[in-house]
Formats: C-alpha cells, structure tokens, sequence
C-alpha cells in the first residue's frame, strides 16, 4: 500500500516555456521535501547503490565528466557537481534518449528540521519533442514519468507511507492504486500546463491521454 494521496499533494509541478540562447524550450519542474538530511538525500541521488534502490539500475562512471546510463531508459553525460556545501547541493546532466537530448537540474537545498528539499528540472528544446506527441499529451508525457520517480524517492527516504519496488512498478500501474497516482499526476500536469497560459480544456484533454498511456488503459476518462 502506498499513500497515494499524500504523495501527490507533496510535489510541486510548474511549466514554462522559455527562450534559451536564441531557441524555444520546455521548462518543466518538481519539488518535494524529504524527512531527510541533506547528506543522506545526495547520497541517494547520486549512488549507484541507492539510485537502483527506488529508480532504476544505473551504470557508467557517476562523477563530473563522467557517462551514465540507466538500464533500459535514458543516458547522459554528468556535466556539472556542487557536493552539500552550506546547506545546498546540485548537479546537471545531459538526458540523451530516442536520439535527442534534453537536460537535467537537481537541486537540494536544507529546510528547517532534518529536511531537505528536492528540485528536479527538466528542459527540453520544443524542436527536439514531435508536435503530434506534444499536441496529445502536452507536459504530462515526460512530467509524469518524473512524477514516478519522486515516488520512488519519497517512499525510499521515508516520505511517504508504503512500499513499491522499481521492479514492481510497472504491474502496480494497472492496479487501482496505481491508476490512482497516474490519475492524480497527470491532472496535476494539467493545472501546471494550464497555470502557463494554457487553455484549462485542452490541458485537461491532454492529461487524460497521458492517464491513458501510462496505465495502458487507453482510457481518457476525464476524473476516471
């Protein structure tokens, strides 16, 4: 059993679109605060051990310079490292997949209390995403599949009550609990895609296809 509910009211999404040295990009990002201590967070996110632990089995050389890649997904160069250091942290990396790149942000910064708060952003040139593909599914289609992974991390350090293993995660989409989050993290992509200046229908539309794709339903059923 998973704390459905209490996880996806604990991540912050937003949307923006934005221009970048002369060409137009998507700007996605995740927030969420752990009951952990910034050390222990890092270490999570940037250990091959922990990182197989509530993401996916990763190999490569996880240092400044070095190549990654996670086992049946993504790819990447590691292309910036700021270690905790007065209570922050973050990395960078290059998002290489299906022949385009994209690139990623982590930020950890100390809250009050033991806790650390956890950004992940996610930027992507518009040019790079198909139209078709973008015009179905809108930000959900790789804003939800991050929204998976803050899950992984949230029941790793103890965020959130309840237990599902990477392995697991694919049987558990096709369950009710499972349709539950997709559910709830694709509407919660419509809020953001629609708090950009979106038309709220047509994010709405767009989040149900993503509903629909990511629990192999093929359903778009509006509150399902």
């Amino acid at each position: 059993m998973v704390d459905v509910p209490a996880q996806l009211q604990s991540v912050t999404r937003a949307y923006r679109a934005e221009e970048r040295d002369g060409e137009q990009m998507h700007v996605q990002s995740l927030e969420q605060t752990y009951p952990a201590a910034l050390a222990d967070v890092w270490e999570a996110v940037t250990s091959a051990e922990r990182i197989q632990r509530w993401f996916l089995p990763v190999s490569g050389d996880l240092r400044l310079g070095g190549r990654y890649q996670f086992e049946g997904n993504a790819g990447g160069e590691i292309t910036a490292c700021e270690p905790p250091s007065a209570g922050a942290a973050e990395f960078s990396a290059t998002w290489e997949a299906m022949g385009s790149v994209s690139w990623l942000t982590v930020r950890l910064a100390e809250v009050e209390g033991e806790r650390t708060s956890f950004e992940l952003e996610h930027t992507s040139r518009v040019a790079d995403v198909p139209a078709e593909m973008w015009e179905t599914f809108g930000p959900g289609a790789t804003g939800v599949g991050w929204d998976g992974g803050l899950l992984g991390l949230s029941l790793h350090l103890g965020g959130v009550e309840g237990s599902l293993s990477p392995a697991e995660a694919e049987a558990w989409a096709g369950t009710d609990e499972g349709r539950s989050f997709y559910r709830g993290a694709a509407d919660g992509w419509a809020v953001a895609h629609s708090a950009s200046g979106e038309d709220a229908a047509v994010a709405q539309q767009r989040a149900d296809a993503t509903y629909g794709f990511y629990t192999g339903t093929g359903q778009e059923d509006g509150q399902g």
